[in-house]
């Protein structure tokens, strides 16, 4: 029999067993800036449509917040939420069916771009008619369908509209777990709204992609000046060339500082053309970019410039190409090589009219050296007005521009990056826009 103190003692004990068992708090975070650490209630995968809706149903019973994540690109904190039920999408990543007459494909919303491409190209084998997807987001490729349809993204096209341009319908789950299509002709306001809508109008849960036709290109590669790049763009466009982009200077030393860079178009070619792409980089090959990017960026953009100019003429597959390296780990390798604090790149996407776009570079380019901000890399791109989505970020054509700044993890570090953003942002105001919440 026990003892009135062993009572007391093992009474004690009981009471404190749930903090002394309790369940592991589950965080999560953002994978290119690591700045939006968040901890959540659940981390739930499901499989199937059932298991989603499910999930919803169940949440909306308890009132409990649900958020929604796929690769966990995004740093705008939208993909996240405190105590929620955060539902990791990536185990919905089949393909439902492909229509290879009309170059339809209905994928589950958690399927990512590479997966897609080699479905599809597997399906249809040696067929002499090919599709192939028109454009996805740059810079990485593990992003999910169904975030890239909520973030509205777009690819180097110079001249399409953003990717609601490129999708069929989708299918939605609401917050009552109500499976809802959405086409422009079917609950029409919907499908306006979730494309860019980055999850607010509910879940998506499958998605049908128009596809294009295949087409051999070939890549053309210049050095030029900022000054010259409205015009070159429109050449470009005249010629009938179908991708590119510019990729300027970040040594911020140099006279040049964002406005030379490697012009970079893609023109179509002749279907009997072989395909040649002999060189290309490897993961190795961009940690090392990156490296000197973070240590040497006069040498960085001397040794990227090399490798561009030297792939002039190759050819490539107008989907495949589309392709690009991305190292998750990058702020880890890249601290291993070189040390330092913890920090990280933090990106963002800004839009100038076309005709600005020289002088605008110009500026930014004074206010982040006078704000002593590291620029790592960046790249101009165009896109089309949006005249389709609810929230439309392209009300017109526009220069795009991307910046990632050099962020140290501390208040201090984090608020410079703030500003010089700030700055930017206040830049293209100026010019009737801003930017892009990534």
């Amino acid at each position: 029999m026990l003892t009135r103190r062993e009572f007391i003692r093992t009474a004690a004990l009981f009471a404190l067993a749930p903090r002394i068992f309790a369940e592991p708090e589950i965080w999560v975070n953002d994978v290119h800036s690591q700045l939006n650490r968040t901890r959540v209630r659940e981390l739930l995968t499901p499989r199937t449509r059932e298991e989603l809706a499910e999930i919803v149903r169940s949440a909306s019973r308890k009132g409990l917040p649900i958020s929604v994540s796929g690769c966990r690109h995004s740093m705008g904190g939208q993909q996240f939420a405190t105590d929620s039920i955060c539902i990791d999408t990536r185990s919905l990543d089949r393909v439902v069916s492909f229509d290879q007459e009309r170059g339809l494909i209905e994928v589950e919303a958690g399927i990512q771009w590479p997966k897609l491409i080699r479905a599809y190209l597997d399906a249809q084998g040696d067929s002499v008619k090919q599709w192939g997807i028109a454009q996805k987001q740059t810079g990485a490729d593990t992003f999910t369908l169904g975030g890239s349809l909520s973030s509205n993204v777009h690819g180097r096209g110079l001249a399409m509209k953003p990717l609601i341009s490129n999708i069929e319908s989708f299918t939605l789950i609401d917050a009552d777990g109500k499976s809802i299509r959405c086409s422009r002709n079917e609950n029409n306001e919907l499908f306006r709204a979730a494309i860019g809508g980055y999850g607010l109008f509910g879940l998506i849960d499958s998605v049908t992609l128009r596809l294009v036709p295949r087409q051999k290109l070939r890549r053309a590669v210049k050095i030029i000046h900022a000054g010259d790049l409205p015009k070159r763009f429109e050449e470009r466009i005249a010629d009938k060339f179908l991708y590119g982009d510019f990729q300027f200077l970040v040594d911020e030393k140099s006279p040049d500082f964002l406005q030379r860079g490697v012009f970079s178009c893609y023109e179509p070619i002749e279907e009997r053309k072989a395909i040649v792409a002999k060189k290309e980089l490897h993961d190795d090959d961009w940690l090392e970019l990156l490296r000197l990017a973070y240590t040497d960026r006069e040498k960085a953009f001397k040794r990227y410039g090399d490798y561009y100019l030297s792939t002039n003429g190759q050819t490539y597959w107008s989907d495949t190409n589309q392709l690009s390296a991305y190292l998750p780990n990058y702020a880890q390798k890249i601290r291993e090589r070189i040390g330092g604090d913890e920090s990280s790149l933090i990106i963002t996407e800004i839009y100038v009219p076309r005709p600005d776009l020289p002088n605008f570079l110009s500026q930014a380019a004074e206010l982040l050296r006078s704000n002593r901000t590291i620029v790592i890399y960046g790249t101009v791109r165009l896109i089309e007005k949006d005249d389709e989505s609810f929230v439309a970020w392209a009300k017109k054509p526009y220069a795009c521009i991307i910046f990632n700044l050099l962020t140290l993890h501390t208040p201090a570090g984090i608020e410079a990056s703030a500003r010089s953003f700030r700055g930017l942002i206040d830049l293209a105001i100026a010019r009737g826009r801003k930017l892009f919440a990534s």
